[in-house]
């Protein structure tokens, strides 16, 4: 029996922040030089009409989405994946960080003095979700 893969393409932030929460584990893609890299995240946000994620101000990642802020997310839920090009944009204000912290309170430090959150939305984003179909 051959296989079949059936995509779509999501057009709505909203549904793909709903992916990737269901997913739990999504994987980001960036590039240092010609070598890319590829770690988990797990955090996915609405806030204002856009979808932000986070990680750690002093992370090779941070610096690589500096340096390059082009990146590639892939996450599997069931039987369907994702995948997901878009450029981020750093939006570390206190708005931007209380709602990642509400949404992902063990993300908050005891101290706010030492907050190393960097919150990035998505900007120019296509996604497709893809399935095997027998």
């Amino acid at each position: 029996m051959a296989e079949n893969i059936t995509t779509r393409d999501l057009n709505s932030l909203e549904e793909i922040c709903e992916f990737l929460k269901k997913a739990g584990t999504y994987y980001l893609a960036t590039n240092e030089g010609n070598q890319p890299h590829v770690r988990p995240f797990g955090t996915a946000n609405m806030l204002g009409g856009k979808l932000y994620i986070q990680t750690g101000k002093g992370k090779p990642v941070a610096l690589q989405m500096e340096a390059n802020p082009r990146i590639e997310i892939s996450a599997m839920n069931g039987g369907e994946w994702i995948r997901l090009l878009a450029t981020v944009v750093d939006d570390t204000t206190p708005e931007t960080i209380a709602s990642m912290y509400d949404a992902y309170p063990f993300l908050k430090p005891a101290d706010d003095e030492n907050d190393n959150s960097q919150i990035l939305y998505l900007t120019d984003v296509k996604a497709t979700v893809s399935s095997y179909v027998f």
